[in-house]
């Protein structure tokens, strides 16, 4: 008998839990799960990193006519890619199941949220990485495989090995005393004064001037029997170059390999500051480095009217101070387009350095396009005022990031000095072009 009520008592508490839930569902009012857009129970709940949760269909449709990744209720920003929440949807279609169906049925007839849903996703799918069958993370659309990625690493440290093992050789005389230049070297050093230079390379051949003898010359020996250098523009170059032979003691850098293997470190330092902060890293050479580079690079990238010199070489051996038309047509490429600057001074050394000439052109190019999206993504999020703020931030970045490498430069092998160079010399380009298509479709996306 006992046994019987038992079982009895837990038949009752079985049909009794059932209408425990329904209670509770009725306790707990659709109210609590509207979405703040659409004021309806919410589908597919996206919670944002700011803790409010919208219907994805409604997120999705805010994000595409807003184009702003932030929440439409407090305008905070959200980080990565919205995902529903999968604890908070099962508890709804639970509790309003029925609900929950009709809904799904009137959104699933609705072609616009079908788009917009489809845009978003896509957008997603470019923001985030995806997993591949084999269990390895790889970036949406990446121009990158793991092969590629891998050859390129393998270029990096033999062009590195490579320069570094011939570096000092092929710039011997940027190290070697002016007085011990043998007669070979000396031509050398004057046929990189320019292609005019070849017209003087036999006779100086034939009078074996070699260092000693180099440095007693004057312009009135060069104007004279055995030299002839009747041009005056050709005999102004040899003597003012020679007069930084004499005040040096060894061959000033006149190209970028002599420049780098001089200054190894300010080159790997503007290497990459002229790529991520154009416009400070061209005030650090105004400011600290007046003479030796930013005079060459204004006269390049500005000439004056009246120079007429038949090379790069040449004309950056007679100096002045910047008119103020060159100071002008300066200011203005220099806020607006300071990577065209860069291209300009590539393209006038085209003679001197074909291909690397050309990959910085490409690369300026490209990072010109990529400022270009930044500066478009600022305008069409509304954020124009926080540029003063994000200028600063990054002056302090980048003022971090150079005290630190200052203090550990001496400390760095130069093996690894190298393949930073060469690195962001020839792969940066390639790079970019990733960044570049990738942008692309960002922007076709947000049109969609």
């Amino acid at each position: 008998m006992e046994e019987d009520e038992t079982l009895g008592g837990e038949t009752e508490r079985a049909k009794v839990e059932p209408c425990a839930t329904s209670a509770l569902g009725r306790q707990i009012s659709v109210s609590e799960f509207l979405c703040h857009c659409c004021y309806d129970i919410l589908i597919n709940p996206t919670t944002l990193n700011c803790g409010h949760s919208f219907c994805r269909h409604c997120l999705a449709l805010w994000w595409v006519s807003s184009k702003k990744n932030e929440c439409p209720e407090c305008r905070e920003k959200w980080e990565g890619f919205p995902k529903v929440n999968i604890l908070l949807r099962d508890v709804i279609e639970k509790l309003f199941s029925d609900a929950i169906e009709q809904r799904k049925e009137d959104i699933q007839q609705n072609s616009d949220v079908a788009r917009s849903l489809a845009t978003f996703q896509k957008y997603g799918n470019d923001q985030m990485p995806t997993v591949s069958n084999t269990g390895r993370i790889n970036p949406q659309g990446g121009f990158f495989s793991g092969v590629l990625t891998a050859l390129t690493c393998v270029a990096v440290v033999l062009l590195g090995y490579h320069w570094s093992s011939r570096e000092f050789e092929d710039d011997l005389l940027v190290h070697k005393p002016v007085a011990r230049w043998t007669a070979e070297e000396v031509i050398f050093w004057l046929e990189q004064l320019g292609p005019w230079a070849s017209h003087y390379k036999e006779r100086f051949l034939l009078e074996k001037v070699n260092g000693r003898l180099l440095l007693t010359l004057t312009e009135e020996d060069f104007t004279k029997e055995p030299y002839s250098v009747e041009n005056s523009n050709h005999r102004r170059a040899i003597m003012a170059e020679l007069e930084r032979v004499k005040t040096l003691g060894v061959k000033p850098p006149q190209n970028l390999w002599e420049y780098k293997a001089i200054n190894p470190g300010k080159s790997l330092f503007l290497l990459y500051a002229l790529k991520s902060s154009p416009r400070l890293s061209m005030l650090y050479l105004y400011l600290f480095d007046y003479a030796e580079a930013f005079l060459p690079f204004m006269h390049t990238i500005c000439p004056m009217q009246e120079d007429k010199y038949e090379d790069t070489v040449t004309k950056l051996l007679d100096l002045k101070d910047p008119s103020w038309r060159q100071w002008r047509e300066f200011t203005v490429k220099y806020l607006f387009l300071p990577y065209q600057l860069i291209a300009e001074f590539a393209w006038d050394w085209l003679d001197v350095h074909y291909w690397t000439s050309r990959f910085i052109i490409v690369n300026a190019m490209l990072l010109s396009v990529l400022e270009l999206f930044s500066f478009w993504r600022l305008w069409s999020r509304g954020e124009l005022k926080t540029i003063p703020h994000r200028m600063w931030r990054h002056f302090w970045k980048v003022s971090t990031q150079g005290l630190f490498v200052a203090i550990f430069w001496p400390f760095i092998p130069q093996f690894v000095c190298n393949c930073l160079f060469y690195w962001a010399l020839y792969f940066n380009p390639v790079i970019n072009i990733d960044l570049v298509v990738t942008e692309i479709r960002r922007l076709e996306t947000q049109v969609q």
